[in-house]
């Protein structure tokens, strides 16, 4: 492909070029292998509040990134200069710190056999042409819904629009040369219900490949309104042991707390409570995840990872089993395995459970939980991953009889992530994609809500 977006300062077959005369560089200072990636984005936000332009934002950023071994030893070193004397020089540099550092047997790039040679299309870049004044359109028309939804409704924190383009290429002395461009588009509201001491703030927002799938701009600013207005007059609670329904936007945190706990870092460096966990049941046997990052135009899709090892579908719990770690090349080493082909994170993720059914939608799921709470937002980062104990600030809604009575606040939601997952009672049908993970809200069975 020659050329890929007006915006970009370069073609891919330039990048391709850069990088080859940087690895063929890198052999004639004596480097025993290397890797090389050049990146280029440029990007619109804008931001309004209250109906002002608070922001109007275009950056165009680029980089070049250089690994070199000698041997066992390597060394990193990165320049955002284009030019060769410079590039040159950033594998000099790079070379020169490779030849102060340790050697480490688990150093290295990833073998040949695992790289992907021949990448699919995977539909990952869509470019928004979109103009600073329809941005600032686009964000207004978000926030006036947003205000147009009730009379309580006369403050935010603004709402914003960004176009984001990208592309990269990256290439290794074993023979990899690979690259694409890529596209992230964003819009999203925070609206503030009340006032004085009974402010309630919360928020919404749709993030897509391509602008055409982003969500209506007033639907946008509707439901993050709504949602600010439910939160108005919140109780205190006082503590108690109860089930606790996660709404989906915070389960896909639940997933997230997993992947960290049976990554290779977590694992070698023996951080994390599931270490040696592979092969045995952690959730609940109705429990399944996979791994799928070739979906079209997801967002967590790629067809191989940041160090060209190609990506494949694969289920990492299946009824309640792990099946599979998140693993690099140098991780997998260190733990006497083989990369995931998850260097740089986990693609498109999906939990499910083998008991949901197609009706298992909000309101069912209210019914299931009866009587508890339901989590609409968490606060800090109370997650010990040596232990697995989570705690952390909460705010939601105390539901009885499947019905919502009132909003809830400064609580503190405790228990330990091993028992939250095997406590998993059940998925709803309520699905919902936020980055990298899908996910319906998540009951769990009891969890220690403290209060006042």
């Amino acid at each position: 492909m020659s050329s890929v977006n007006s915006n970009f300062m370069h073609t891919q077959d330039q990048l391709k070029e850069i990088v080859s005369d940087v690895l063929q560089y890198t052999r004639l200072i004596g480097a025993t292998d290397a890797a090389v990636e050049i990146c280029e984005g440029d990007g619109l936000s804008v931001s309004v509040r209250c109906g002002k332009i608070e922001t109007i934002e275009r950056k165009h950023d680029k980089s070049v990134g250089i690994t070199v071994f000698i041997g066992q030893r390597s060394g990193n070193a990165s320049t955002s200069d284009f030019s060769k004397k410079a590039l040159y020089d950033t594998v000099s540099a790079a070379y020169d710190i490779a030849g102060f550092t340790a050697e480490d047997d688990c150093a290295g790039l990833a073998e040949g056999r695992l790289l992907e040679k021949h990448p699919q299309d995977l539909s990952l870049f869509h470019p928004w042409e979109i103009t600073p004044d329809k941005a600032v359109e686009l964000a207004h028309r978000c926030e006036q819904a947003a205000f147009g939804t009730s009379s309580l409704i006369h403050n935010s924190e603004g709402a914003s629009v960004s176009a984001q383009h990208s592309q990269f290429f990256f290439g290794t002395t074993k023979g990899f040369l690979e690259g694409y461009p890529y596209s992230h588009h964003h819009l999203s509201v925070s609206p503030i219900a009340g006032s004085g001491d009974g402010m309630q703030r919360d928020s919404w927002y749709s993030s897509k490949r391509l602008a055409d799938d982003l969500a209506n701009p007033e639907a946008i600013g509707r439901y993050a309104a709504e949602r600010a207005l439910a939160r108005l007059y919140s109780r205190k609670l006082s503590t108690r042991k109860c089930p606790v329904l996660f709404e989906a936007p915070l389960a896909a945190g639940l997933i997230g707390a997993f992947v960290q706990a049976v990554s290779g870092g977590a694992l070698y460096r023996k951080a994390t409570f599931l270490i040696d966990s592979l092969g045995k049941r952690i959730f609940a046997s109705h429990i399944g995840i996979e791994e799928d990052p070739h979906i079209l135009r997801a967002m967590g899709s790629a067809p191989y990872d940041d160090e060209g090892v190609r990506t494949h579908r694969r289920d990492v719990v299946k009824h309640g089993v792990v099946e599979g770690y998140f693993l690099s090349t140098y991780s997998a080493r260190k733990l006497g395995m083989e990369t995931t082909g998850n260097a740089g994170g986990s693609h498109n993720l999906r939990l499910y459970s083998t008991e949901t059914q197609p009706t298992d939608d909000f309101c069912t799921m209210l019914k299931k939980l009866g009587t508890g709470l339901l989590v609409t937002e968490l606060m800090g980062q109370g997650v010990n991953y040596v232990t697995g104990d989570y705690s952390r600030g909460a705010a939601g809604f105390w539901v009885e009889g499947g019905e919502i009575q009132y909003p809830v606040e400064e609580i503190t939601l405790a228990g330990n992530l091993n028992h939250m997952f095997q406590k998993i009672v059940a998925v709803g049908a309520d699905t919902l994609v936020r980055g990298t993970k899908e996910v319906g809200s998540i009951l769990i069975e009891e969890m220690i809500i403290a209060g006042h």
